[in-house]
């Protein structure tokens, strides 16, 4: 560990060394790149720091209980050697989980599609809520949200939404909220009293930088159309609405929300990068883990990772057993709870499988 340590705190002043270059501060892209670096290899060296502080401190500490006799004073000695060496297992742990490999959407911003599932009416009414949820928290933790593409039931619910959240680390803490979110309550309509299940999915994808992907215009099918729902002159005179087709994958992306072509085919793109990036980490991962299905954070959209149970109050993810019965709260954004320990056991897995 203290060579691999070594290693970094020589490559944070190389870093820092490159970023004050004249030719770095003339690209925005080297910058952005390497300020992401120089941040992850100041925490791992602001953490080695404070290990050594602590080792001397425990050194002190140790010769102290060799020299003394005042029971008073060893008393101290013992208390802070054994709060030290909780410090030094704790710093190591944080250290370790610091060195596990980087992957390359550490720093995206998200992009979050949001559909209605099964349950009609009722899986559109959730799909809002769960899109309300999503934004109170993004509130919360001062991320932006911009809506790229809404498609609404008109009965107060969402068809689907696709929405951008940028801010810092937002795919990296919201990519394992990916798959089948289930409701069961008794709908409004209800007269009867019976508990509906209805259920929402959602994907969430890194956001894909220019640099990140190449598309080839050939491999592209642009159709124009008239924007549907209420409009004015301009929604029946003029087609602005954007339908873009990648020809190799088949997917199809569709926007309508700006008042131009070239509005709606930026965010279409937009979206498009950020779906096939997605494709691609996923196949990534296929071929990396033979037991993917069982792994957290699979994002398989047909698994049912989190149950919502209205009458119980009781939330629970699946994947980890974990639940809450503060229904007001979640729905609310406050869902950092299911976020922190799903990412922490993401770790435990990581830096067992770097043990094995």
């Amino acid at each position: 560990m203290e060579a691999r340590l070594k290693e970094i705190a020589d490559r944070h002043g190389e870093v820092e060394r490159l970023m004050s270059q004249p030719e770095t501060a003339s690209n925005p892209n080297a910058i952005r790149k390497l300020g992401q670096e120089y941040s992850q290899l100041q925490h791992v060296v602001e953490l080695w720091n404070e290990v050594t502080t602590a080792q001397s401190d425990l050194e002190g500490a140790q010769e102290m209980l060799a020299e003394e006799d005042d029971p008073e004073v060893l008393e101290m000695a013992n208390m802070e050697v054994e709060e030290l060496k909780e410090k030094l297992d704790k710093l190591f742990a944080d250290i370790k989980i610091e060195l596990l490999p980087k992957d390359e959407t550490e720093h995206a911003d998200a992009v979050v599609e949001i559909r209605a599932g099964a349950g009609g009416d009722e899986a559109g009414l959730f799909a809002a809520e769960i899109f309300r949820m999503y934004q109170r928290y993004a509130e919360s933790r001062k991320w932006k949200m911009k809506v790229l593409s809404q498609n609404d039931t008109g009965v107060g619910g969402l068809k689907e939404v696709t929405v951008e959240i940028e801010g810092e680390r937002a795919y990296q803490r919201l990519h394992l909220e990916s798959g089948v979110h289930r409701v069961q309550r008794v709908p409004e309509t209800e007269s009867q009293g019976r508990i509906h299940t209805s259920t929402a999915t959602v994907a969430v994808m890194p956001k894909a930088e220019e640099l990140d992907l190449v598309i080839n215009d050939n491999d592209l099918k642009i159709d124009v159309f008239h924007s549907g729902g209420a409009g004015g002159q301009n929604v029946n005179k003029v087609a602005t609405a954007i339908r873009i087709t990648h020809l190799p994958t088949g997917l199809v992306v569709q926007c309508q929300n700006e008042r131009s072509q070239l509005q709606n085919k930026l965010q279409g793109m937009e979206i498009l990068r950020s779906r096939l990036w997605d494709m691609e980490l996923r196949k990534r991962q296929e071929e990396e883990s033979a037991t993917r299905k069982a792994q957290v954070g699979t994002g398989d959209r047909s698994e049912k990772i989190r149950t919502y149970n209205f009458p119980q109050s009781r939330i629970t993810d699946h994947r980890i057993g974990y639940t809450s019965h503060q229904m007001q709260s979640v729905m609310g954004g406050e869902i950092d709870g299911f976020i922190d320990a799903l990412l922490q056991e993401e770790q435990a897995r990581k830096l067992a499988a770097v043990g094995d």
